[in-house]
């Protein structure tokens, strides 16, 4: 599989009126889109991909994937399926509400890339700066500040 970054995508037209229609106040997943976009974007993920090869899924999406279902506590098919059913998931990730998702195979395969080496550990260092801009982190003691009205 081969990373073709694709620049910070915008969320479908269709995907805001409809997700805004059935949340008005928006839901973990919608906020978490709001006030981190940009949290990841391909482009931190390239030195993970070869260059040639069959596209891969975007990374950044995968990692907020498993952002997503890390907050929410849930299996990876449960995720997967969120991501096929669920129209604040395909808010958070800049999709149209037509789009399939992924196996939940994928997030392992994910998971398992993100372990190679010293990956996991240059995570944060991309996350920590972002969400400090977002306002959800204050200080040194990393307390994370509520990220819903």
């Amino acid at each position: 599989m081969s990373l073709q970054p694709r620049p910070g995508a915008e969320i479908p037209a269709l995907t805001v009126r409809v997700a805004r229609a059935g949340n008005p106040h928006g839901t973990a997943a919608m906020w978490i889109r709001d006030r981190l976009d940009g949290l990841f974007s391909d482009e931190d993920f390239t030195a993970w991909y070869p260059r040639d090869g069959r596209p891969g899924l975007s990374p950044a999406q995968l990692a907020t994937i498993c952002v997503l279902q890390y907050a929410l506590n849930l299996s990876d098919r449960q995720a997967a399926e969120a991501v096929r059913c669920r129209i604040d998931f395909k808010y958070a990730l800049g999709l149209e509400l037509e789009d399939p998702g992924c196996h939940h195979s994928v997030l392992s395969d994910f998971r398992d890339r993100l372990a190679e080496g010293d990956r996991v550990d240059r995570l944060p260092g991309l996350a920590l700066p972002r969400i400090r801009r977002a306002g959800l982190l204050k200080g040194r003691a990393a307390r994370v500040s509520r990220p819903f009205p």
